[in-house]
């Protein structure tokens, strides 16, 4: 029973040197005097207050993406015992004793360290040469803006780390499909994949260009199984063969599973736990609906608690903006008038204004009025607003009705003004009826408007645009509103335009026609809402402070918070000014820009994203020269001359199609994007060029070079240009780190480019 201790138990291993040492040195490269400097350097000031928001839940939006990247670095915090309490004010500001900045610069410093061994892998996997795969290591090892931007708290290398992992772990995938398919290792990897392509997507919205280029390539993949006749359904085996056509089902299927379903669910996940870290009320959330910021603690959940449910006449309410562009603003009005003439020489009706105001404010608040009753107080039993009713706007604070009329708003001239109606006691009519039911002639409301008013409406048709049916009741925070002229039948709308002075500034409101079409812009909701029971001002004053009695709970499902969520993160537009180190897609390739990062204040020591001439000219050069060759052999072979064994042909495809592929997809969508674009953006890009880079170097040697004396200059050239790498990275060192100070002579030296901006202090 006991006869396997009378032997030895032996484990054998084979330990890959080349990768132990790639590992090792990568670790060292990125690890080395990490919390150096103890400053926030460059971008650090953006991510920093993210960080703090994650420590103290606060709830905050971040349009450049997805929330993973985001919370990696939050993980590098909580692990570091960072409590959030840094003020993330100025690029060069000293952290202070409770920020561990080790700890917060771990995780990206980790991920562009695994970078290096993950590039030798991805090489060894398109079976190309040992020499090549450590070549391609070596470049991402020591190429100085790599090293830079892993050593500081930034997404980029977090984006290459999964873009590698997801390239990866298809080939490893791919090449194991070949003998054993359904094997645990097939399922491993091609579970990991879709793992590793929704965290890329998560980490940043470019990471869904290189989830688009691998399953592209898994589809074309997918595609040729159709054909191959020698499938096997491997670790699937039956005691009846299995037609042909099942396992292909199963094959695609399986593939649909792992790269469509599974990186939808993780993509979601990630939403789902950002959204549960975050519950409080924020900065942020000002720009999110009012039934979002409802959903959060404190805030506007604070302000909103005990409020009624239904809208009723009589109703004390704030309209908001449902569109919030340019910035989220509230129906408002005040005692000034617009100007009688305008600066162009146009006249105006010179009637109260209505603004939207971004601030919360005493002038925000309305009044539901009933068009049949004088009271502006709420019945007993209330009397619900319902879709198609029609309702008058009384501005609580100067008790004058909302009015659209024929005359050309102030800034948008297709449209009409919208004012509160002031009594001049001349000819023109009030306006100010928004429709629910049939008027009673000269009942025009509380102020008894001129005679005027029996002959033209003052009345607006409320349309609830997201209703479940026609007689749905109006109801706070969740129900989104059109207020509809009922005489014009123009549209109650935010046009977004700026007033001028005489406006404060504020946002224009007009009357837009339905013939126009419809918008966002025309849509609001109740924010902050009383029912109103003293007809007296002082009375009514105080109501807008006591808490109601009544009360109804609102919880946001998870899919409605993440469908605003992204969409607003997807459509928010920050308004960016032109950086002074801001740099185009062509400057990229030719680095004829830098960033200066960080700068001693004690001494010349600095810091600057500044890459390696050398291999950044190289790279370029193989890219080129590798889409150059493709065509050249495409040419050939529809000629039916292959110069390439078919084994090698393809081998050269993939590698290209991954390779030069992922350069592709990671560099040229930058041409279409519409916003600052920064020299490091290229950093994911440049990672793909320098697998490619030796893999062009291989096919050289291999296939270009026919005699020995070629293969011998070929290589001596290759050891020269890898030594001037080499070579420029040392010279630059001082630059990457930052831990040594440099004379103005030193500096002057290493200004290679008049378009670098070194920064020399003056004696």
């Amino acid at each position: 029973m006991l006869g396997f201790l009378k032997r030895p138990i032996v484990v054998t291993a084979e330990v890959n040197l080349n990768m132990v040492s790639l590992t090792v040195a990568s670790l060292l490269s990125r690890l080395w005097c990490l919390s150096y400097p103890r400053a926030v350097v460059f971008d650090e000031v953006y991510y920093g207050p993210f960080i703090s928001f994650y420590m103290n839940r606060v709830f905050f939006l971040d349009d450049s993406g997805p929330p993973l990247g985001h919370m990696l670095l939050a993980l590098g915090g909580y692990l570091g015992g960072f409590d959030g309490n840094f003020l993330w004010n100025r690029i060069g500001a000293e952290y202070t004793k409770n920020v561990p900045v080790w700890a917060l610069r771990l995780l990206p410093a980790l991920a562009g360290a695994l970078s290096v061994p993950m590039g030798y892998q991805i090489v060894s996997e398109l079976r190309f040469s040992h020499c090549a795969a450590i070549g391609a290591a070596l470049l991402l090892l020591i190429e100085n803006a790599l090293i830079t931007q892993s050593r500081l708290m930034q997404l980029e290398s977090l984006l290459i780390f999964f873009n590698f992992l997801a390239v990866l772990s298809y080939l490893k995938f791919f090449n194991v499909q070949k003998h054993s398919p359904f094997s645990p290792r097939w399922w491993f990897w091609l579970m990991l994949t879709g793992v590793a392509c929704a965290c890329a997507v998560g980490t940043r919205y470019m990471g869904i260009f290189t989830y688009l280029l691998v399953l592209c390539v898994a589809a074309i993949h997918a595609w040729h199984l159709i054909g191959d006749q020698t499938l096997s359904n491997g670790a699937a085996v039956t005691c009846a063969p299995v037609p042909h056509q099942v396992r292909v089902l199963c094959h695609v299927f399986a593939r649909a599973v792992a790269l469509v379903v599974l990186p939808a669910v993780l993509y979601l996940l990630c939403f789902y736990v950002h959204l549960t870290l975050l519950y409080r009320s924020g900065p942020h959330d000002r720009i999110m609906s009012s039934a979002f910021q409802a959903s959060l603690e404190g805030g506007l959940a604070r302000i909103t608690q005990g409020q009624p449910l239904e809208v009723a006449f009589g109703s004390q309410v704030t309209l908001k903006n449902v569109f919030g562009k340019p910035l989220p603003c509230w129906l408002h009005s005040h005692q000034n008038t617009y100007p009688i003439i305008y600066e162009n020489g146009r006249g105006s009706s010179h009637q109260q204004q209505v603004t939207c105001y971004p601030f919360k404010d005493i002038n925000n608040w309305w009044v539901i009025k009933d068009p049949e009753r004088h009271q502006l107080v709420v019945s007993n039993p209330p009397k619900p607003v319902r879709h198609g009713d029609v309702v008058q706007l009384v501005h609580g604070m100067t008790t004058r009705f909302l009015n659209t009329h024929d005359v050309a708003a102030p800034l948008s001239l297709h449209a009409q003004e919208v004012s509160c109606y002031v009594d001049y006691n001349i000819s023109m009519p009030a306006q100010n009826l928004w429709r629910l039911a049939v008027l009673s002639p000269g009942n025009c409301g509380l102020l008894q408007p001129p005679a005027s008013c029996s002959g033209s409406s003052l009345l607006w048709r409320l349309d609830i645009v997201n209703r479940q049916s026609d007689r749905d009741t109006w109801k706070t925070i969740l129900s989104t509103v059109r207020f509809v002229h009922l005489n014009t039948s123009a549209v109650l709308k935010l046009s977004g335009a700026h007033l001028p002075e005489w406006g404060f500034r504020q946002l224009e409101v007009v009357g837009e026609k339905l013939s126009r079409g419809q918008h966002e812009s025309m849509a609001w909701n109740v924010e902050e809402h009383h029912y109103r029971t003293s007809q007296e001002q002082r009375g009514q004053e105080l109501e807008l402070h006591t808490p109601m009695k009544a009360n109804f709970s609102l919880n946001l499902s998870f899919m409605a918070r993440f469908l605003e969520l992204q969409w607003r993160m997807l459509t928010l537009q920050s308004e960016e000014a032109e950086h002074r180190y801001s740099s185009t897609p062509l400057d990229w390739v030719t680095l004829d820009s830098n960033i200066p990062y960080w700068l001693n204040p004690r001494s010349s020591a600095q810091i600057h994203l500044l890459g390696n001439l050398v291999i950044w000219a190289s790279a370029s050069m193989a890219t080129a020269t590798y889409v150059l060759l493709f065509l050249w052999y495409l040419l050939r072979r529809q000629r039916d001359i292959h110069d390439l064994p078919e084994d090698v042909w393809q081998r050269w495809v993939l590698a290209g199609a991954l390779c030069g592929g992922g350069w592709a997809v990671n560099y040229l969508p930058f041409f279409l994007m519409e916003k600052t674009l920064f020299l490091y953006h290229y950093l994911p890009a440049l990672a793909f060029q320098l697998l490619l880079l030796p893999l062009v170097l291989q096919h050289t040697w291999d296939h270009l070079c026919r005699t020995q004396v070629q293969r011998g200059v070929f290589s001596a050239l290759v050891v020269t240009w890898y030594s001037a790498a080499c070579h420029v990275s040392n010279m630059l060192r001082p630059l990457t780190y930052g831990d040594r100070p440099l004379s103005p002579g030193e500096l002057l030296a290493l200004h290679w480019r008049d378009s670098w901006d070194i920064l020399i202090q003056k004696p």
